[in-house]
């Protein structure tokens, strides 16, 4: 199915959490000058414009970004207040909000020459646009199926490895094609980092996910979850954001749950923030 187009959900409470991680996750990275080959799986356009068409249609990040933007007190945690920052050198005026950037945007921010960005796009409208963001020479556009292009190009040739994936999950077999994508990984890159995010929706698909990568004997996983509201017997819709961090870069777990306790009064009072080890090492 390809009808999933990110534009209509830009900005929302879980593209906060999803790229808040993965600015944790290529901040520490960058500690070490070693090259790093990073690839998104599923790259959608790479900058969306909060006035377009889509965006305005259900205004999904009103409960998102939009709150954290507004607020006029400076975040007390570092490491939020650096993700702010880099979100305002996204707007042409960086006093203003009308852009949101997709994860294709936050990776090429940190490429550095000796590194490489592969982003992975099948939906030929999304990929059209990605073509049109402004990215270095060692980001690669693909237009193709993600998973199957990242089991291909393993083992990568740079000394560390960093992939995010995150589908739409339109079909209920993606939950165990991931898990079978990530176990293959890291048999080829073993000390990876694979970020992996998943929705929290009242059918609970998502606990295929958790229980394969689990069974799969796989260590060293780290769980996290965004809630916007409490799930009841009327629930409609997402109302949680999950990810999943194999290989967590040391400290993650504590640098998240720091800036997690600013954002979520910013989210509504039904927000709440969990974590733990899914898999300890």
């Amino acid at each position: 199915m390809l009808s999933y187009q990110h534009a209509y959900h830009a900005g929302n409470f879980a593209d906060v959490h999803k790229h808040l991680t993965l600015y944790a996750v290529a901040d520490y990275l960058l500690r070490k000058k070693t090259a790093i080959t990073y690839v998104d799986t599923h790259a959608g356009r790479g900058l969306y414009p909060l006035d377009g068409v889509e965006s305005q249609r259900l205004q999904e990040y009103r409960e998102g970004i939009w709150p954290l933007w507004q607020e006029r007190i400076a975040f007390i945690d570092p490491l939020l207040s650096a993700w702010k920052a880099a979100l305002a050198s996204a707007q042409p005026d960086a006093s203003t909000l009308t852009h949101y950037p997709g994860s294709p945007w936050w990776l090429n921010r940190v490429l550095r020459d000796h590194d490489q960005l592969r982003l992975f796009e099948l939906h030929p409208g999304e990929h059209k646009q990605l073509n049109t963001q402004g990215l270095a020479p060692q980001a690669q556009r693909v237009f193709g199926d993600g998973l199957a292009g990242l089991t291909a190009m393993l083992p990568v040739v740079s000394p560390r490895l960093c992939v995010l994936i995150d589908p739409s999950y339109e079909r209920k077999v993606e939950y165990q094609e991931v898990a079978e994508t990530v176990a293959y990984t890291l048999e080829k890159a073993r000390h990876g980092v694979v970020l992996i995010w998943y929705p929290l929706l009242p059918a609970g698909h998502h606990h295929t996910l958790l229980s394969s990568l689990k069974e799969s004997g796989i260590r060293n996983i780290w769980r996290s979850e965004l809630l916007l509201r409490e799930p009841t017997e009327k629930t409609h819709g997402m109302f949680g954001s999950g990810m999943l961090v194999i290989n967590p870069p040391w400290g993650l777990d504590q640098r998240l749950a720091a800036a997690m306790a600013e954002i979520t009064p910013l989210l509504g009072a039904t927000s709440r923030y969990q974590a733990d080890w899914w898999v300890e090492e």
